[in-house]
């Protein structure tokens, strides 16, 4: 089982850059430890701003850091960063169109029994509706290497959200990378799961599952939610019956919202959302949570076969 979480890779993946590109800064909410970012500012001290319980205060000094020509990358709790320092990344970021990366650690219902305060399940919609801001939910370790490799090549605004918990790989360090592309875990005939981060593991697992049982699943891995790959999604849902998206999110505004929309417009199906739900939720740890809402492998599966009938 990996043991190494996403955030960790951010980590890995920043070190190694910043040993030949002194403009990469790294700048958190008191949050070092929770985004694993403790080895960045140890060794890269200079390169490495803490700014406190400010998470407004976190996205504008970064805005001005990048403003100068720095790289930089964000990074806060998913729940307060989308939340408490909204206004800030919609004019300093979004609208100014400022080179940074804003990491929303530990997403969706990650802290668990620590309630709706800390649960993020509304960030895919706020940021999704940004013009100018990208969306990104990698779903693995290698995927989320390959997408800060990317966006260190680039200078527009993005935000990345990750699991606080490591979850099973779905690619190798091999794996092939393409900016804003959908990668096709399966290909299928009856139906198509559409899933992005931590529920892509699930997702995979459910579709591994329902071809034991005559169904044939075809996956995609949207990790861009927004630019949405809308090429490769309708080519995909030309060939199946129904399309069932999964994400670890409000059932408004996110990832099933966006597809439906674009599937409507251009290639009638019929579309279900397996989501959080619209309501204050069960405590418990993340994966207690997926089970409870039909968000694991199995719920998956279960939700799949009633939507065929």
């Amino acid at each position: 089982m990996n043991t190494i979480t996403n955030r960790q890779a951010i980590c890995d993946t920043l070190l190694a850059a910043a040993r030949t590109d002194r403009d990469i800064v790294v700048v958190c909410s008191d949050s070092r430890g929770s985004a694993s970012l403790s080895a960045f500012a140890d060794q890269f001290p200079e390169q490495f701003v803490e700014m406190g319980i400010a998470e407004q205060n976190l996205v504008t000094v970064s805005a001005g850091l990048a403003s100068c020509g720095k790289k930089v990358f964000a990074a806060s709790p998913a729940c307060f960063l989308s939340t408490r320092s909204y206004e800030q990344a919609k004019v300093d970021i979004a609208y100014s169109r400022t080179n940074v990366t804003l990491i929303g650690i530990s997403g969706g219902v990650s802290y668990g029994a620590l309630g709706m305060t800390h649960h993020s399940c509304q960030d895919i919609a706020a940021f999704a509706s940004l013009p100018d801001m990208r969306v990104y939910l990698p779903s693995d370790r290698f995927q989320t290497a390959c997408l800060i490799r990317e966006l260190l090549q680039d200078d527009l605004p993005a935000y990345v959200r990750v699991s606080r918990s490591a979850t099973e790989d779905v690619y190798g360090e091999d794996m092939s990378f393409a900016l804003n592309k959908a990668n096709v875990l399966m290909e299928g005939e009856d139906v198509l799961l559409v899933a992005c981060g931590e529920m892509v593991p699930e997702a995979l697992e459910a579709a591994k599952a329902l071809k034991e049982t005559g169904i044939r699943a075809g996956l995609l891995d949207m990790y861009c939610v927004k630019p949405l790959d809308t090429e490769t999604l309708l080519a995909a849902a030309g060939k199946v019956k129904a399309v069932v998206t999964v994400e670890e999110h409000s059932p408004y505004g996110g990832l099933g919202s966006i597809v439906a929309q674009a599937i409507a417009a251009e290639c009638p199906r019929k579309v279900v959302n397996l989501s959080l739900p619209d309501g204050h939720m069960i405590g418990g740890t993340n994966r207690e949570i997926f089970a409870h809402y039909g968000l694991d492998a199995k719920g998956i599966a279960a939700a799949v076969q009633g939507v065929l009938g």
